[in-house]
């Protein structure tokens, strides 16, 4: 009836010694207020002892009613802020979500005995967050470094749509989290489990006639009980896409209805009848068919004669050139092809929809494709729940060659998207056969090539030229970086390395529409110098001063949206006054499966040492099992940068 999808594979393990805790209920013991200190992660400000629930349809009101208990260890000052707590309640159509019956209590040892003060009601407020949502806000009294905090209420929704999703994981670490659920066999929901972390139990089993009708109907009950033990601290840290991708959970989508009278009312839309709503929706399907508002917006003799490819980048950088994207995403929501070429300015979906108009218009094949961004978290594959969607870009096929397209960033090229965009799939539309499933994909990697050639001087100084060129999406973010800083990059070279003196630096942007990003300029420092020995730091630019990886354990992948190469070479010419006494030594190392590859590699010479360093990383996602690799393959990188060093001897 119901079926429990486990969206993660790979499951990463996290033991904690629960000590002398109490993880078996709300009560404090002595023991829970005498330890100060969590050894399994020095990190945390607080931990969860004990959390419990149990969410059920009541069997009268039929509305959702949750019964909650939490008990938490504060263990530092920055641990103080769970004594805040806030609960959104939703409220819709007269209808409201309510708490009752909250019990909240703060316990200490002051001069060795145990005091409890429980929550005043001057302490609980109500506020209005927005037009479908209040705030539910409460502060426990007494808040110190060693306090135990214990709050349990019930928690009543009439929205049966809304069961309870239930996070096991947060940003503290939890040592015991239940959740208990009854859900009566007309009500038939898809259950998931989201995140990388296992359940240690997951027990189902049925009760007979747990509601009854006046009329004499009945339904069973599935009764189910799931827990997670010693659950990590959720940190969030570079490479990622949103934390709710990750927070391990347990997500509930209604799917059908079925009546004590026999009626049957499917929640869960098909794709097909999706389909259907989206056709007619007045802000997407009849955007999609206004071809006669944009047959006049170009001059059709200056496309006619170019080739298809030609005109499809005509048109998309006549859209860039002509209309201004308002900073709104506003999918399903005040679209309008009409306004925006009056106004010249639009959201996302008015200024894509446009220029699949116009594509349309003149004969090129083109799909808007509904897309999640990476910081609003995956789309469900099982079912539509269209609310998931937040973004329109286009697919379109020429020549056979297939092209994802956005005009809302004068900085993207022809078959480049933000990045944002790059989460990992999204739903093709098309009109006449339905849609599907596509992979959201780069076409190439990018990169970042350095060249530098430098000369030391005889006045222990150095001097020379230094190229560098971008590709993807390292040269989206340069030219979006370069109109951010009113053409004025020198300035960054000089903020972010004081020591060295940048000049006539000259900047080259897109050629023939290959994203691609050149700066080359003067550059020249002192060297260090110490007797007659000169010390010179190959690495003039550093791509990481510092590890971007600091967990000591990550629960989720590694996902750099796209492959990246990073090559770093630098020629150093040394007169006659100079003699090389000390180089470096080469270094390679690989991840598993020549998934990431490192390369340095010194040559010297008799008047010049030269030098390569190349980083090749050629997957756009890690999993999480790749993390403590990456971490050192990373280190890796920091630790050359910052240590490689020249030692030249000055001829008396």
């Amino acid at each position: 009836m119901r079926k429990l999808i486990v969206i993660a594979i790979l499951f990463t393990n996290f033991s904690i010694s629960q000590n002398q805790f109490n993880t078996h209920d709300l009560t404090t013991t002595r023991a829970d207020l005498e330890i100060n200190e969590f050894k399994q992660d020095t990190t945390a400000n607080a931990v969860v002892l004990y959390e419990y629930g149990n969410a059920k349809i009541d069997e009268k009101s039929f509305n959702l009613v949750l019964t909650y208990k939490k008990k938490i260890k504060i263990l530092n000052r920055n641990g103080f802020d769970q004594a805040n707590v806030k609960i959104y309640l939703y409220n819709s159509g007269g209808n409201k979500e309510k708490i009752t019956n909250l019990v909240a209590t703060t316990t200490n040892i002051e001069e060795g005995k145990v005091n409890r003060i429980n929550l005043d009601a001057s302490q609980i407020f109500e506020e209005k967050s927005d037009e479908n949502h209040t705030i539910y806000k409460f502060i426990l009294p007494n808040i110190k470094e060693g306090s135990v905090i214990t709050y349990s209420y019930t928690f009543e929704s009439p929205f049966i749509y809304k069961f309870n999703t239930w996070h096991f994981q947060e940003d503290i670490p939890k040592l015991y989290s239940e959740y208990n659920t009854s859900i009566p066999g007309n009500y038939d929901y898809n259950i998931k489990l989201v995140g990388e972390l296992k359940l240690d139990v997951n027990e189902n089993t049925i009760k007979k006639g747990c509601v009854q009708r006046y009329n004499g109907a009945s339904a069973d009950c599935t009764l189910a009980k799931y827990a997670m033990t010693d659950i990590p601290a959720f940190i969030e840290e570079d490479f990622m896409t949103s934390a709710k991708n990750y927070l391990s959970r347990i997500e509930y989508e209604l799917k059908v209805v079925k009546g004590f009278d026999g009626t049957v009312n499917s929640i869960t839309k098909s794709w097909e009848t999706t389909d259907s709503e989206l056709k007619a929706n007045v802000n997407f399907g009849k955007q999609l068919k206004k071809e006669n508002l944009v047959k006049k917006l170009i001059d059709p003799e200056l496309i006619n004669q170019k080739s298809n490819l030609d005109k499809a980048n005509y048109i998309f950088n006549f859209i860039q050139n002509n209309y201004t994207w308002n900073n709104y995403y506003h999918l399903f929501k005040d679209v309008s092809i009409k306004e925006i070429i009056k106004e010249k300015s639009g959201n996302v979906s008015e200024i894509n929809l446009l220029l699949y108009n116009l594509l349309k218009s003149h004969g090129i094949q083109s799909y808007p494709v509904l897309i999640s961004t990476r910081d609003n978290g995956f789309i469900t594959k099982l079912y539509p729940v269209i609310s998931e969607f937040n973004y329109l870009i286009l697919r379109t096929e020429i020549e056979g060659e297939s092209y994802f397209l956005d005009a809302t960033d004068p900085a993207l090229t022809f078959g480049e998207i933000p990045f944002r965009c790059l989460n990992q799939y999204g739903r093709e539309i098309d009109l006449k056969n339905g849609s599907r499933w596509i992979d959201i994909k780069p076409k190439t990697s990018s990169s970042i090539q350095h060249k530098i050639i430098v000369k030391i001087n005889d006045d222990n100084t150095f001097s020379g030229t230094l190229t560098t060129v971008k590709t993807g999406y390292n040269a989206l973010k340069a030219r979006q970086d370069y109109t951010r800083n009113n053409q004025d990059n020198l300035k960054h070279y000089k903020e972010k390395y004081p020591d060295y003196t940048f000049e006539d630096i000259e900047v080259e942007l897109n050629n023939n529409n290959r994203a691609f990003f050149t700066e080359t300029m003067y550059v020249s420092g002192p060297l260090t110098t110490i007797g007659n020995k000169v010390y010179f730091d190959p690495f003039i630019l550093k791509f990481f001063t510092k590890n971007p990886l600091q967990l000591n354990k990550r629960t989720y992948p590694i996902d750099f949206g796209y492959k990246n190469n990073i090559v770093y070479n630098i020629k150093i010419e040394v007169s006659d006054n100079y003699k090389i006494i000390e180089t470096p030594s080469e270094n390679t190392s690989k991840l598993s499966d020549n998934s990431a590859l490192l390369v340095f590699k010194p040559v010297q010479k008799r008047n010049s040492f030269e030098l390569s360093f190349r980083i090749h990383f050629y997957n756009t996602m890690y999993p999480t099992n790749y993390y403590s690799e990456l971490k050192s393959f990373y280190s890796n990188i920091v630790k050359i940068q910052n240590n490689t060093v020249l030692v030249l001897e000055k001829n008396n």
